[in-house]
């Protein structure tokens, strides 16, 4: 009540060296590659020899301790 309130300090800053075509085009580039990133891990596929694999070694183990081999 006594006490003064405290005031915000306002700043005017404006940028020096500000291209707007050029913040476009970055703006651009960075969704394209945003884009490409996403595209590249979602066609990500294990490789099939490593199914096989584990698939033979399922097998083998299976009949191995079935008493077939």
């Amino acid at each position: 009540m006594f006490m003064r309130k405290p005031t915000y300090r306002s700043f005017e800053y404006t940028p020096r060296y500000y291209k707007p075509e050029e913040d476009e085009e970055n703006r651009r580039r960075w969704r394209l590659n945003v884009k490409f990133r996403s595209q590249r891990k979602a066609g990500r596929k294990r490789p099939v020899i490593l199914y096989l694999g584990v698939l033979a070694l399922v097998v083998y183990m299976y009949l191995s301790l079935s008493g077939v081999i």
